[in-house]
């Protein structure tokens, strides 16, 4: 547009140059100015030309930018996609481990309990295995002492004339012996009561209430029952427990009302200053 202005700009300095010189012919200047006029066309010509090149490689440059730009974003949009996917990957994953871990761990939990449990019923496998061997072992020692043990009645018979003779110390081995080695026969009831006493007579009141007290409770129904809870009630009261040996006595009175044991208790209580009711 600018150069095609000039053309017609200069047109008409031609013109009007031309109207007002001489119809005979052409000044120098006019020449001159004609001829500069025309340079300047051609200067501007090029110019315009060399604009419209240099425009083509910068719309290309700018093309060849525009398409770099497109590439490098979608390349970032590519790379942003593929970050973003990764991460849900990895978060699944993640949340898979961590399951996995609870579970793992929920596993081990339970290992742990069964394993006190099983560790629990060795100990107490353990325990009656000891208490088994040591029930054997005393049952075996029991049998070999029986093996070498006198008969029953000889060995109460012994303990009994060494009871009757005074020989305390002796009598006590024997009735002692014949309590672990026949615990469970009727004689056992008598044993335990004359242990009680020689304890009695040699003043040892606590043993002697303890060997009364197992007369009564193993065998309350033997005949040394009365006399063992009479002697118990004694014992307990020399001991200074008093209102205990009352109590004994008083259950004696009630049990066999009628027994020889029955008015020994009476006449201590009446000492005592205690009714029998």
């Amino acid at each position: 547009m600018k150069t095609q202005r000039i053309s017609v700009f200069v047109a008409l300095l031609s013109v009007l140059w031309l109207g007002v010189s001489p119809a005979w012919g052409v000044s120098k200047e006019i020449i001159q100015l004609q001829t500069q006029v025309q340079q300047l066309q051609e200067q501007m010509t090029a110019m315009q030309r060399s604009f419209d090149e240099r425009m083509g490689v910068m719309n290309n440059l700018v093309e060849k930018d525009t398409d770099a730009v497109n590439k490098v974003a979608n390349a970032i949009n590519q790379l942003q996609s593929t970050l973003q996917r990764q991460q849900a990957d990895a978060g699944g994953k993640t949340e898979q481990l961590s399951g996995q871990i609870q579970a793992l761990n929920d596993t081990m939990d339970e290992l742990k309990v069964r394993l006190a449990k099983v560790s629990k019923q060795l100990e107490d496998m353990q325990s009656t295995q000891q208490s088994l061997a040591v029930q054997q072992s005393q049952q075996q020692q029991q049998a070999d002492a029986l093996k070498n043990a006198p008969p029953p009645d000889v060995l109460y018979n012994n303990a009994l004339r060494d009871y009757n003779g005074g020989k305390n110390d002796l009598a006590t081995q024997e009735f002692s012996d014949y309590v672990k080695f026949y615990p469970n026969t009727d004689l056992a009831g008598n044993s335990y009561y004359y242990l009680g006493e020689v304890q009695f007579r040699g003043a040892n009141y606590q043993a002697a209430a303890q060997s009364y007290d197992q007369v009564l409770q193993n065998f309350p129904s033997g005949n040394k029952a009365a006399s063992a809870q009479l002697k118990k009630g004694f014992a307990l009261i020399e001991l200074g427990k008093q209102d205990d040996g009352i109590t004994e006595l008083k259950h004696l009175i009630q049990r066999y009302p009628h027994s020889p044991e029955a008015l020994q208790a009476r006449e201590r209580l009446r000492k005592l200053g205690v009714s029998a009711r």
